[in-house]
């Protein structure tokens, strides 16, 4: 069994990976920059049983997918478990953003992981099944300003897992949209000490867990899940925030942005 993971130099990614190969997996690690071949190699000093190979690559380019597809079929290698983790965060309104920023976070949170669904989606149905977990964000209840790119990319990753899981489930590929909330990780730039306080206060899950939760709801085969219970409670208020909460918002946090 091999399981491919985007995003897997450190945080998230990196549990998932520790996790899978706990169970036995022999991973594929891809990540943009060299955190990923240290993540390779720590994960194999480990003494798991399983093979790591890490594959140093940018997903928010055009062709992105039809690389990685290629470089497994080079490695003869079949996908068991896709997860698509790669993730890009922007807190900054639309019109002050960059035009690279646009294309790259739509390239990769869309386009790249649209096309990745597809190839190895095909190649699972051909080799008999297989499970696709495709990371969406619980922002997309709450698109407000500042995020608009982040959440309106992340609001497609769900839509489009739904869909998709309802035409392939029949053919032995499983889909889910995870939609976590805020996870201490550095996406969102966040101080450690920051990071911490968010974990104590229940604010911000550690990687470990949204990992942990994220797999359980794939290999139940959900269609999407929020990790955390609580976190689903909230779903219907941040859908009817008035304008009022949200203008106080914009002025809190209008020093964040950058």
């Amino acid at each position: 069994m091999t399981a491919l993971i985007t995003g897997a130099g450190r945080g998230l990614g990196r549990q998932y990976a520790e996790r899978l190969a706990k169970k036995g997996y022999n991973l594929v690690l891809v990540g943009r920059s060299s955190s990923v071949l240290d993540a390779a190699r720590e994960i194999q000093e480990k003494g798991y049983g399983v093979s790591v190979r890490p594959v140093v690559l940018d997903l928010a380019t055009e062709n992105a997918a039809e690389t990685l597809f290629d470089d497994i079929k080079v490695h003869s290698e079949s996908i068991d478990v896709l997860i698509n983790n790669a993730g890009q965060f922007s807190f900054r309104d639309i019109t002050e953003v960059d035009e690279d920023t646009i294309r790259r976070m739509i390239f990769l949170h869309d386009l790249t992981l649209t096309k990745l669904c597809r190839l190895f989606g095909q190649k699972m149905i051909e080799t008999g099944g297989g499970h696709i977990l495709n990371m969406s964000s619980y922002s997309i209840w709450m698109p407000l300003p500042g995020i608009a790119l982040y959440s309106a990319s992340k609001a497609y990753v769900k839509a489009f897992s739904i869909a998709f899981s309802k035409e392939v489930r029949e053919k032995g590929v499983y889909v889910t949209a995870i939609c976590p909330a805020g996870i201490a990780t550095d996406l969102y730039g966040l101080s450690k000490n920051m990071q911490s306080l968010g974990v104590r206060c229940g604010v911000l899950l550690t990687p470990d867990r949204c990992a942990k939760l994220s797999l359980r709801a794939l290999f139940r085969h959900r269609r999407w899940a929020v990790p955390d219970w609580w976190n689903c409670a909230f779903i219907p208020i941040l859908k009817h925030l008035p304008n009022w909460a949200e203008n106080i918002i914009r002025r809190k946090t209008m020093k964040f942005q950058k």
